[in-house]
């Protein structure tokens, strides 16, 4: 099956979060299923280039719609550890895709939406008509529209749109210009049934109008799923996904294991496995040794997280020093995009400096993300929601005890250790219901408890989460029926 991936991150070469992962670890099963994958992106000039293998000009001359002007573009490939990617490098003198970042610009809204067009003109002009044309979030969501409104009738009649929603959070509600932009009718589209805003009736919802015109729409757990439809989580496209109910369901992600494996990853000083987990030591120590924290018999509670409401961030402060104060380290890794929510932490991490006990690091660094989750015992994930989480799953397979809030993909993967119905085996961390400071800790709470009074008990949690299969493969193969049930 040829299957084609739209979207506006891939890891590792552009990644801001989650949805990176999710088109990299995605687009590798299907190809190692015998698919032809490949993976569409725009020409960013803060792209990994150092990722990027043969990086080639392989389409000049693609001129692309914009209002009642031709944008001059070419295509170029590349291969991204084995997975094979197209990047549309766009000559707009607006530089769609020259700001030095990914996401969070004034025109954000115009920028994605010349790159769908140019997309699906890129697929014509050359030939391509995937079997599926899998779309993720807003900013890939003219491209079923745009497939119906206007390509279908150009000969690109079999292909079908699969459309993930990462995030209700981000919808891309924007002005009505943008649809002339692309190429659509205003008149036609600014209506409930297809693109209007259900709240703002001058605006177009980008997502929304990805949800009603494509075959399919998933998104990434099934707890998310149900919370988007029947609560406030639906940020007010609850009753619009009701309606679709025929054609949308939950898929839990998974996580990559050839990157994100203790028995194998070379940021780690020495590899370790559930038969082998007092290995884990030497992460610990390096960690230690890397962030200046004293070598004492205390665990480490951790952080992996972009620091915004979201992730429930003043849960995620008192966290800090109810750590300190039940006699663990605690570090943080993660960057805060909200000013007022930045300067707190850097507050906190001033506050912090000389204590031996704990490190903030208010940064991304991939690199040395895989070194705290070697090191951790515990980590914290308090979100205000969240749609799947991949940070529980990779902290699981290092062996980390997740302490989580029970939404979203979470209360799909973790499983409590005192109060779960699962048996003993299958248990594998702590979770709270309530987004209050006692309700987090009481499960801190519970988990340090664990740690120094039945360490053994501790040990099992760990081995019971890396023994945990949160592989691509279920997951695959779902997508796979799903493409297979769009084809038919």
């Amino acid at each position: 099956m040829y299957i084609a991936m739209v979207s506006a991150e891939c890891a590792p070469i552009a990644k801001a979060g989650g949805l990176g992962d999710f088109v990299q670890g995605l687009a590798r099963e299907l190809s190692i299923r015998g698919n032809q994958v490949e993976i569409f992106l725009p020409k960013y000039d803060s792209l990994r280039f150092d990722r990027i293998w043969g990086l080639t000009k392989v389409y000049e001359g693609l001129w692309v719609p914009y209002y009642d002007q031709w944008v001059h573009c070419d295509v170029e490939y590349g291969e991204v550890d084995g997975l094979k990617c197209y990047f549309i490098d766009e000559h707009a003198r607006e530089n769609f895709f020259r700001r030095g970042k990914i996401y969070g610009e004034p025109d954000d809204a115009n920028r994605f939406a010349f790159y769908c067009r140019a997309v699906l003109e890129f697929m014509l002009k050359s030939g391509r008509h995937p079997d599926v044309i899998h779309c993720n979030d807003w900013q890939t969501g003219l491209i079923p529209v745009l497939l119906y409104e206007i390509y279908q009738g150009l000969g690109m009649k079999h292909t079908r749109v699969c459309y993930t929603l990462h995030n209700m959070g981000h919808q891309g509600v924007t002005g009505d210009s943008i649809l002339r932009q692309v190429g659509l009718k205003p008149e036609r589209m600014m209506v409930m049934e297809r693109m209007l805003d259900p709240v703002n009736h001058r605006a177009v919802n980008l997502m929304k109008g990805g949800i009603v015109f494509s075959n399919f729409v998933t998104t990434v757990s099934p707890r998310y799923a149900w919370e988007i439809q029947h609560t406030d989580q639906g940020m007010g496209l609850q009753g619009l996904l009701q309606y679709y109910d025929r054609k949308f369901g939950g898929v839990l992600n998974g996580i990559d294991y050839s990157v994100w494996n203790p028995e194998l990853d070379p940021h780690l000083p020495q590899p370790y496995g559930p038969d082998t987990l007092p290995q884990k030591a030497a992460s610990k120590k390096a960690l230690r040794q890397r962030l200046g924290l004293a070598d004492v018999f205390k665990p480490i509670i951790t952080v992996v997280s972009r620091l915004d409401r979201q992730k429930g961030v003043d849960l995620i402060r008192r966290a800090i020093y109810f750590s300190l104060e039940s006699g663990c380290q605690f570090v943080l890794l993660g960057s805060a995009p909200e000013p007022a929510v930045n300067e707190r932490f850097w507050g906190i991490k001033r506050e912090m400096d000389s204590n031996p006990d704990c490190h903030l690091e208010l940064t991304y660094d991939e690199e040395l993300s895989h070194l705290i989750y070697g090191g951790s015992d515990m980590i914290l994930i308090p979100s205000v929601y969240e749609p799947c989480g991949l940070t529980q799953m990779i902290a699981m397979k290092y062996g980390v005890v997740p302490i989580v809030r029970r939404v979203g993909g979470l209360a799909d993967t973790v499983f409590d250790a005192n109060y779960s119905d699962r048996p003993f085996e299958e248990r594998n961390g702590y979770l709270f219901d309530e987004l209050t400071e006692s309700a987090l800790e009481a499960a801190m709470g519970r988990a340090i408890g664990l740690w120094f009074r039945f360490p053994e008990y501790f040990r099992q949690l760990r081995v019971n989460g890396m023994r945990a299969d949160n592989s691509w493969n279920r997951p695959g193969q779902s997508y796979l029926d799903i493409y297979h049930h769009l084809r038919n």
